[in-house]
């Protein structure tokens, strides 16, 4: 026999929220947003880490650099991650996202639906990443095959306030990961 539970027994489940890691393309958003991961997984968090590669070659097939498409892109991987924040997991969003207006349109969103949302700023000079070009963009760049990379020829908006700045051209990905990790605690968020 299936007993129903009563009404104002609510099932509790943690809060979820949202962590946008931006910064210019090699900054170290997707390092940072790993380390952490695997950091907040071992001490039993839901997490979800919404990586702006898969996230462009599965959700946003067919968008390009435009404006427009990254407009679209960012408004995409935010619904998603409000989708989850609200279902009880830690979403951490290491994409560029370079436009101002897009960020603050997804923390709008967040902000709404009564979710917490974090902005990092991973701040990395264009000289280092440049140096680093884990993908090959600066150099694809660098010969004319490509062009609106941005923080070179296309802009990045780095945010005015964001809730942390990470210097990981000065720091290794653990004390970054570190920092962050310590901001979640002071907020109570985890």
């Amino acid at each position: 026999m299936v007993v129903a539970s009563p009404p104002s027994a609510r099932v509790s489940r943690p809060q979820g929220f949202t962590v946008w890691l931006t910064g210019l393309p090699s900054a170290g958003k997707s390092s940072v947003a790993q380390e952490l991961a695997a950091r907040l997984r071992a001490e039993g968090h839901r997490v979800e880490v919404l990586d702006g590669d898969e996230l462009r070659s599965n959700l946003s097939t067919g968008l390009g650099f435009s404006r427009e498409d990254r407009d679209t892109h960012v408004r995409r991987v935010g619904m998603v991650a409000e989708v989850l924040a609200r279902n009880g997991v830690i979403v951490l969003v290491p994409v560029i996202a370079p436009y101002r207006a897009n960020r603050e349109s997804v923390r709008l969103r967040h902000d709404l639906a009564r979710i917490p949302y974090l902005e990092i700023h991973v701040a990395a000079p264009v000289d280092v990443c440049s140096v680093r070009d884990v993908k090959g963009l600066y150099a694809k760049q660098a010969a004319g095959a490509i062009q609106g990379l941005t923080g070179v020829d296309d802009p990045y908006e780095a945010p005015e306030r964001p809730d942390l700045r990470l210097h990981t051209h000065r720091e290794p990905v653990s004390v970054s990961a570190d920092g962050v990790h310590l901001m979640l605690t002071e907020r109570g968020l985890i």
